[in-house]
């Protein structure tokens, strides 16, 4: 027998699913949060365990949308003889919510109601009789607050009692046979059920008056044109002024003087012990930089290998996923949702594609599983896309911010300036040149909310972790994997491969490479291989714009190949190259100080034209593959 966890989006599904199985999930206080089935195991009181399941949010068994469509499909593959349903309702849209509830009532499956969201109804004056809608629903009815844990021990409770029963027959309301009353009830029409949700809400609720609040208005203000774009700016300006903050504070106070002080001398000492020269020195400790270590261009496992991730790159990934999961947690992403809406169907896509777009800058390959929530395989592709393309993660953002940060700021301006553009060229001319149209923005807006110290701690950690573990076998295979390509000579002999290119395109040298190589491993540590090659600022700036948008780190190329499937993945991967060194060349030209203005025009039309051009191809082959398909 299993447990399902099923209700409408942002109804705290997920909260209630960590709370009944002590499984660390995201939570986040907007919808679309749990993009893909999540599984655990509860412990009864009975000492047996129970398979929880968090199903993604639908608002309807009769979905409107491919997102429903897709969810609703996976719970009727789920129902099952002994399923127990668990519908985690909002206790303060009881009116919207019972829609889901009439319909999962009219299955011969149990059901228990979990009126989540307890303590807010309260705070906002609404009043909800629990007997009198347990009696009127037929089905146990447990208020909670999943976020406190109020209630949670009585719905505990409640599942072990269907369980120790002879059989569900046992509870109310809870007959598994299809009485005539049951199949009556099936037949009902929207308008039909959409009238005893009224006659429903007469009879159990009541609403205190409550004068609006200093947050309501805030609410308000958050999604009005002028004063919510104004919002907009100054939420994402201090955003990234305290991501800043945060991440130079760590590195200036805690992690430079920490392996100044501890891993300096305890390597150093290893390297004496191994000599000061031979493959193991080099491949561990790394080439000295004036008879000493250098963190940065060593190049060996113990030294560049730990001390980019931790040193380097944690404390602002740090930084950024607390401010992140503050803003997330408040509920400020879905307002920012609804003012760039406008723009983000000019780019063909709606304006919840923001959403995966803000989690990119921390990672993209959640940002790449966010774009789930994107209705149509269109959104999706163009969304995928303009993410790989134009979004660099916080860890290759602190690599460029260490590497182009000590030649000003005017340098990291054009870089992030150029990447936006291409942003936005790519968005304009994919929706103009693929088949079909955005969505109009559907979506629930979630109340203004304090963050859980408990929650934002727990999410905060558990995406550290899950970065941890991604980038320090990363780049500690990317700098072995680079001293193996020095030692057998093949840098030397790509380099002379794609000199022509590297040199007389992009104005790089051979040696660069390297850093495109591993740029398909990870780009955080393709950045920091420029380092050691003694570039130019201009080279550094076109390298770093070529790195960033021609092609996903392993890691989310795997992501995007799942979700996009290997056909699309190849075009959107053609797309990018061509953008990122049709942009790296035109850089080259512009910032050589000798092309003039009516060159650089003439360079940007022809990188629109071939961006066209390979959009239209990919029209013309979509189409064709839809038709072979068909």
């Amino acid at each position: 027998m299993r447990i399902l966890l099923i209700g409408n989006p942002n109804v705290g599904k997920s909260a209630v699913f960590s709370r009944l199985t002590g499984t660390d999930v995201i939570i986040s206080n907007y919808p679309g949060t749990t993009v893909e089935f999540t599984k655990g195991y509860t412990a009864l009181r009975t000492g047996e365990s129970r398979e929880v399941i968090d199903v993604p949010g639908t608002y309807s068994l009769e979905p409107t949308c491919k997102a429903e469509e897709v969810a609703v499909n996976m719970m009727e593959s789920m129902f099952d003889e002994g399923d127990i349903i668990i519908n985690v309702v909002d206790s303060t849209h009881l009116e919207r919510n019972l829609y889901l509830t009439l319909q999962l009532l009219e299955r011969d499956i149990p059901v228990i109601v979990a009126l989540n969201l307890w303590d807010e109804a309260r705070h906002k004056g609404i009043s909800i009789d629990v007997d009198r809608l347990q009696d009127i629903l037929g089905v146990p009815v447990v208020p909670t607050s999943a976020l406190t844990g109020e209630g949670i021990d009585i719905l505990m409770d409640r599942i072990s009692g269907i369980m120790e029963d002879a059989g569900p027959e046992s509870c109310v309301g809870l007959d598994k046979t299809l009485s005539p009353e049951k199949v009556q009830r099936a037949k009902r029409s929207t308008d039909e059920r959409w009238s005893e949700i009224g006659r429903i809400i007469t009879e159990v609720q009541t609403i205190s008056h409550r004068h609006h609040t200093f947050i309501d208005r805030l609410e308000d203000a958050s999604i009005q044109p002028v004063t919510g774009l104004i919002m907009a700016i100054c939420v994402m300006y201090l955003s990234f002024k305290l991501v800043g903050f945060i991440g130079e504070g760590l590195i200036d106070y805690i992690f430079d003087p920490l392996f100044e002080a501890v891993v300096r001398p305890a390597v150093t000492k290893f390297g004496v012990v191994l000599g000061s020269e031979g493959i193991i020195h080099d491949l561990l400790i790394g080439h000295l930089v004036n008879g000493e270590i250098d963190f940065e261009v060593s190049m060996g496992l113990l030294t560049t290998g730990l001390y980019v991730p931790i040193a380097m790159v944690l404390p602002y990934v740090f930084a950024f996923y607390v401010v992140l999961s503050i803003l997330e947690d408040v509920g400020y992403l879905p307002r920012l949702a609804v003012l760039v809406d406008n723009l983000m169907h000019v780019l063909g896509m709606h304006g919840y594609a923001v959403v995966p777009m803000v989690l990119g800058f921390g990672c993209n390959v959640p940002a790449a599983l966010a774009t789930r929530i994107l209705e149509s395989r269109r959104e999706k592709f163009i969304c995928a896309t303009m993410l790989s393309i134009g979004i660099p993660c916080m860890a290759q953002t602190a690599m460029v911010v260490g590497l182009m940060g000590r030649y000003g700021w005017q340098y990291l301006a054009i870089i992030y300036g150029t990447l936006f553009a291409l942003w936005l060229i790519i968005g304009i001319v994919l929706n103009a040149m693929l088949s079909g149209s955005s969505p109009p923005l559907l979506m629930e807006i979630p109340p203004y909310r304090f963050p859980h110290p408990r929650i934002l701690g727990k999410k905060v950690w558990m995406r550290i972790r899950a970065f941890l573990a991604d980038a320090i076998p990363y780049v500690l295979l990317g700098v072995l994997f680079v001293n193996i390509l020095h030692v057998t000579g093949i840098i030397d002999a790509l380099g002379r491969v794609f000199a022509p290119f590297l040199t007389g395109f992009l104005g790089l040298p051979s040696e660069a490479i390297v850093a495109l190589i591993m740029g398909f491993l990870r780009k955080d540590v393709a950045v920091g291989m420029l380092s050691p090659l003694g570039l130019s600022v201009k080279q550094l700036v076109v390298a770093t714009v070529v790195l960033t948008a021609y092609f996903p780190c392993a890691a989310t190329f795997v992501v995007l190949l799942r979700e996009l499937g290997p056909f699309d993945m190849l075009i959107s991967a053609l797309i990018m190259l061509a953008a990122a060194f049709g942009a790296g060349g035109l850089m080259n030209l512009v910032m050589s100080e000798v092309v003039p203005i009516g060159h650089v025009i003439i360079g940007f039309i022809v990188l629109i034209t071939v961006i066209i051009l390979v959009a239209r191809t990919v029209r013309t082959v979509r189409i064709r593959h839809s038709k072979g398909q068909s």
